[in-house]
């Protein structure tokens, strides 16, 4: 039998590490207007900021909207910081539909994910990516816990 040691302050820097990566890469992506790829990169950077927060108290699932699993923790989050959970909530069940829309496009409409953006896209889900790690980094302060 094999044996796993959980380490929730390991898993929470893991998943912020994860979520910075992401945003780089939605930035860079941006730049060369590549609209689908930085759409991708900042969904992916907004559900690791959450499960970052959730890796503080459980194991986050593997769901793209973990919006319901932070939903659920909210009052063990220190009052000052529940407007930020909120809000990082909203950015993640906003954009977890486009973590399928970026990879398959809509199939029914015969689109490819590269159909699917603009510019305008990309950048609104980049401004919320950018929030969603800002708010979880917040967050986790509260907590006590230091990212960097």
């Amino acid at each position: 039998m094999i044996l796993l040691k959980l380490n929730p302050l390991g898993e929470v820097r893991y998943r912020i590490r994860l979520a910075q990566r992401h945003l780089r890469d939605a930035e860079e992506a941006f730049r060369r207007s590549d609209w689908r790829m930085a759409v991708s990169s900042s969904q992916l950077c907004a559900e690791n900021a959450a499960k970052a927060v959730i890796a503080f108290f459980k194991i986050p699932s593997w769901s793209h909207d973990p919006s319901p699993e932070l939903t659920d923790l909210v009052d063990n989050i220190p009052s000052e910081a529940r407007n930020l959970v909120e809000e990082l909530v909203k950015i993640v069940r906003s954009l977890a539909p486009e973590h399928g829309r970026s990879t398959y496009g809509e199939p029914l409409r015969g689109l490819t994910p590269w159909d699917i953006y603009s510019g305008a896209d990309a950048e609104s889900a980049l401004v919320m990516a950018n929030k969603a790690l800002k708010n979880a980094v917040a967050i986790l302060k509260s907590l006590g816990v230091e990212t960097q």
